[in-house]
């Protein structure tokens, strides 16, 4: 055993960007030197980027947009937005945005470049546009009888207005029942592993928030004179992207912290907690090699999952907080990364992509006979992840999972072949096309909203008495973050402790439309 600290420390658990937000304002904004444990050898969390062969996945998709200005001013801190055309740009002659001069992403590499959006719904193999438009194409796809059962479903959900006890409740009171079961049924049941019907409607409400079938009309209509620091989530058509994946950012912010004189160490995972009264003294990790290390603390800001949290407290926890937090459920997924020469499918969209490709920075799948959820394609989210852009295709496909299922265990190839065989069923890429593969398995991605989740309130209340105990980001407070939402809660963490605030603006982000939509 070898103790770390003599004297009591900032210490921070997980350097992904709740961690980091939270240590990097201490750092400015105190003479606080806060230590990270990082339990794997990155910075980023799951918003890491993984290299395999020269080219980079992005494990799940990370837009940088936010409605926060705070957060976006770190983004642009620690990255300069684009002036001058990337090789796509310059490619496909999107050159009337950009300067000939400022910063240029051709020779910078620390560097946000403006991407569009565009993220489309596969089903009955064909495109659909997410959130559905009313387009001809939307109707012709759908065909006559799906499209009288979609509006009069939509008219009727209009009316008879459901009480919201499930997840299911949430969307058919939004869209309708027909379009619930063609768009969200199937692809949720995917994503968590359990019908809609038994998930809380909380998660519906922190990821799409006010959208409905109303507001994509008002979308539609009212287009041009939409206030876009208003606009929904998930309508937003453009974002932030950081020039080799969002790692990349994470990376340079863990050197800024080190350069202000905060520490990072990896490959430590945080194992116990000792208490004096209701104040954490101290916590024990064990490093790859099995030794445990020791820490003094003044203060712990945790982002580890709140079920590894409280099953290392060594203090009396009550008998039904422990339950509630050890039976937290979670849910896992693996990413396929599949080189290809070329798309089986055709670009009939009217957007210009580099070689003609499907234009699409990621495609929700709902086709129901492959297990296959969500597929991105790293050229469109940026030229940089693949190493070779013009000649073949950068793919991930995401499978929903829970660790230690038969999924999860599978064999890498035998797990690589099956992805490759569904991609191939459904007709985006034909298998001989495949040029090389890689997996990666990313543990505890979405906390779930059901089993004894109902109850979570109160293992929240009984954290918040540990007095000098912070929770932050998305597994610190089994909630739904996104990045943004997870660096506020750094932000707000650290505001909280050096104010001697109670914590009451920390649990708050996230949970109301109108949170970070205020200056």
């Amino acid at each position: 055993m070898t103790v770390m600290s003599e004297e009591k420390s900032i210490l921070i658990i997980g350097a992904g960007p709740a961690g980091l937000a939270a240590a990097y304002y201490l750092l400015k904004h105190s003479e606080y030197k806060p230590i990270i444990i990082e339990e794997s050898e990155y910075a980023g969390g799951i918003s890491r980027t993984h290299v395999h062969n020269g080219n980079r996945m992005d494990l799940g998709g990370h837009r940088f947009f936010t409605k926060n200005d705070e957060v976006m001013d770190l983004w642009k801190e620690i990255f300069p937005v684009q002036e001058m055309p990337s090789i796509d740009d310059i490619i496909l002659g999107r050159l009337d945005k950009f300067s000939d001069a400022g910063v240029n992403p051709e020779i910078q590499d620390n560097v946000f470049l403006k991407r569009n959006r565009l993220s489309r719904i596969y089903f009955l193999k064909k495109f659909f546009d997410y959130p559905i438009s009313f387009k001809p194409e939307t109707f012709l796809n759908l065909g006559l009888v799906n499209v009288f059962k979609a509006g009069f479903g939509y008219l009727k959900s209009s009316v008879f207005k459901r009480k919201e006890n499930s997840l299911e409740d949430f969307y058919i009171n939004r869209f309708g029942k027909p379009l619930y079961e063609m768009f969200f049924e199937d692809y949720t049941e995917k994503l968590w592993g359990i019908h809609p019907s038994k998930i809380a409607p909380d998660w519906g409400a922190q990821r799409v928030k006010g959208l409905s079938l109303l507001n994509v009309l008002k979308n539609c209509l009212f287009k041009p004179f939409i206030n876009r620091k208003n606009v929904e989530t998930s309508l937003i058509e453009s974002f932030l992207y950081p020039k080799k994946g969002p790692g990349q950012f994470y990376e340079a912010l863990a050197d800024k912290i080190k350069e202000l004189g905060g520490e990072i160490i990896f490959n430590q995972k945080a194992v116990r907690f000792d208490f004096q009264d209701d104040r954490i003294t101290t916590l024990y990790t064990v490093n790859n090699s099995g030794e445990e290390n020791v820490y003094r603390c003044n203060a712990i800001f945790s982002s580890m999952p709140v079920k590894d949290l409280v099953s290392g407290f060594n203090t009396n926890v009550p008998e039904q907080i422990k339950n509630i937090a050890l039976n937290l459920q979670y849910r896992d997924f693996m990413t396929v990364g599949l080189l290809v020469k070329k798309f089986a499918i055709k670009n009939k969209s009217k957007y210009k992509t580099v070689s003609d490709i499907i234009p699409d920075c990621w495609i929700y799948i709902q086709e129901r006979e492959v297990k296959l959820g969500r597929l991105q394609i790293f050229n469109n989210w940026s030229p940089y992840l693949n190493k070779d852009f013009k000649n073949t295709v950068w793919l991930g496909l995401e499978y929903f999972c829970s660790e230690g299922d038969k999924m999860w265990n599978s064999d890498d190839k035998e797990f690589i072949s099956n992805a490759i065989c569904e991609l191939d069923k459904i007709g985006i890429i034909n298998k001989e096309d495949v040029l090389d593969s890689a997996v990666v398995r990313v543990k505890k991605a979405y906390p779930a909203y059901f089993g004894v989740y109902k109850d979570f309130d109160k293992v929240r209340d009984y954290l918040n008495t540990i007095g000098n105990l912070y929770c932050i980001g998305r597994n610190g407070q089994h909630r739904y973050n996104n990045m943004d939402h997870s660096i506020l809660t750094g932000f707000e963490a650290a505001r909280a402790f050096l104010g001697n605030k109670d914590k009451t603006l920390l649990w708050s982000v996230n949970t109301e439309k109108g949170y970070h939509e205020n200056k």
